[in-house]
């Protein structure tokens, strides 16, 4: 019951809310989902064109970094990037490298930003996912939409959430850690701090003092460092594509490190988690490593 696959399982089908809530989100396993939204006008419909002429002139919020990372650790900080506001026409034009920039932009706000920012293309896509609501009882939280350059990286990190993450154009890669390699994994308490942009259009990274000290991974799962933290080599890291017109299930709690190809669209449901059993399993796991590791 606690073992992982060594590859993530394919569904050929969405399947019913008693199977996906018995089979997937009760033991928490993943799984990726074909034909789940093979229905959506958003397949088609969302080229650089379309999304130029639907959404053109409006002002959005995107992630702008020298580096690539958002809400990473850098130089012994919890960084995050500068949300910039500027037209989704001029985000655009820097993806599609009709303009140069030394820096690397994502659409990647996580406040239900598609409803919030996109409604005009909400309706190319669903509100939820119905056979995902039907089995835990519950609307999404949030409905995010992402969209950004190769260089973007999300780094290791988990999340409260249900995820059922779809990728509309492009691919996703996507490194996980089932919650049982906690243990395994380090987490140190980071200064949090912003990326302002200063008069000469270099990156300066700002302490946000009144905040408290935020837990972050600083590990790379790409390329770790084993001599500063060899626990990790115990760790069982699954690796996985999502493609076009796929969908992942990624559980509540699980870790994930995520890259894409360059301009990879997707669209993601965010659940909350039951606070059950699953969730008491991490939070002992989570401080018995603290504790041994402070004996």
């Amino acid at each position: 019951e606690l073992g992982w696959p060594e590859s993530i399982p394919y569904l050929d089908r969405p399947p019913s809310p008693l199977e996906f809530y018995r089979e997937w989100v009760s033991p928490n396993k993943p799984c990726i989902i074909r034909n789940a939204i093979s229905h959506w006008p958003a397949l088609k419909k969302w080229t650089s064109a379309y999304l130029r002429k639907v959404v053109g002139p409006k002002v959005v919020s995107v992630a702008v970094t020298p580096n690539g990372y958002a809400d990473a650790v850098f130089q012994d900080r919890f960084v995050m990037p500068e949300e910039r506001q500027m037209p989704f026409m001029d985000f655009l034009d820097i993806v599609e490298k009709k303009v140069t920039s030394p820096n690397v932009f994502y659409v990647q706000k996580q406040c239900s930003n598609l409803t919030e920012e996109f409604p005009e293309l909400v309706c190319d896509v669903q509100n939820d996912i119905p056979w995902m609501s039907e089995a835990l009882g519950k609307k999404p939280d949030a409905v995010n939409f992402w969209l950004g350059e190769s260089a973007a990286v999300t780094s290791l990190h988990k999340d409260h959430y249900e995820n059922l993450y779809c990728v509309v154009s492009g691919e996703k890669y996507f490194l996980l850690h089932p919650p049982s390699d906690r243990p395994f994994i380090p987490y140190e308490l980071y200064q949090p701090a912003t990326y302002h942009v200063s008069e000469d259009g270099s990156f300066e990274i700002v302490d946000e003092k009144t905040t408290e000290k935020v837990p972050w991974i600083p590990l790379d799962p790409l390329n770790p460092d084993l001599e500063l933290y060899p626990e990790y080599a115990q760790a069982k890291p699954l690796q996985c594509t999502v493609k076009a017109g796929e969908m992942l299930y990624l559980p509540s709690l699980w870790f994930h490190h995520v890259q894409q190809s360059h301009g990879c669209i997707a669209v993601n449901y965010w659940y909350d988690m039951e606070y059950d059993i699953k969730y008491s399993y991490y939070q002992l796991l989570d401080c018995l490593t603290k504790t041994v590791k402070m004996l």
